[in-house]
């Protein structure tokens, strides 16, 4: 298959659509042939936003006409997902904890490489502290080691910003350095009230 895009994608192979079940629940960024995939098996209970991609297919041997699917850039499949699915926790991973913290460190305020930051526990695990969102900020190397084993109120470093568990929606806009505008929209429009300016 071949793809042709709008003069508003620049980059084709990092173009995501975002997945939605028939009750319109945000399930998951897919690749452009998972969505072709629904598309074909008319597992596509509905669209949003103007088509970002077109597919083109082979050529119909009778007419000589090639074949092609517009891809729209959020689509809904057929199924529904269970209730429990509806926000998932993201994954506690470096990438994500650094794209929620927008790659500075909570400490200093300094903006950092992925390569220059670590995953410093505010409180520390030897002091019953635990690995998850609520607990974990991103922090240079340099701030890590002078806080050492302790608190930032034991160190006297105070955090720049508290720690949070990102919503599901949260999540999927820090995963995602090429969103299409009427996925930030849509995707906006679903945060919680208080962190949507931030995210706009």
């Amino acid at each position: 298959m071949l793809m042709e895009a709008s003069n508003r994608v620049a980059d084709l192979h990092s173009t995501r659509v975002l997945s939605l079940d028939a009750a319109g629940r945000i399930l998951d960024w897919i690749s452009w042939q998972d969505a072709v995939c629904l598309y074909v098996r008319e597992a596509v209970a509905w669209t949003l936003g103007d088509p970002c991609l077109t597919v083109h297919g082979g050529h119909n041997r009778t007419l000589g006409v090639q074949s092609q699917l517009q891809l729209h850039p959020i689509i809904a499949s057929t199924g529904h997902c269970r209730d429990h699915a509806i926000d998932p926790a993201p994954a506690l991973t470096n990438t994500a904890l650094f794209a929620r913290d927008r790659f500075l460190c909570l400490y200093c305020g300094d903006h950092f490489s992925r390569g220059e930051l670590t995953r410093d526990h505010v409180l520390p695990i030897s002091k019953r502290g635990k690995d998850e969102w609520e607990n974990v900020v991103s922090a240079c190397l340099a701030c890590n080691l002078k806080k050492s084993n302790r608190t930032p109120q034991q160190a006297n470093m105070p955090l720049l910003a508290v720690p949070y568990r990102p919503s599901w929606v949260e999540h999927l806009i820090l995963s995602n350095r090429n969103i299409l505008a009427d996925q930030m929209e849509f995707l906006v429009s679903h945060l919680p009230r208080d962190r949507r300016a931030i995210m706009s």
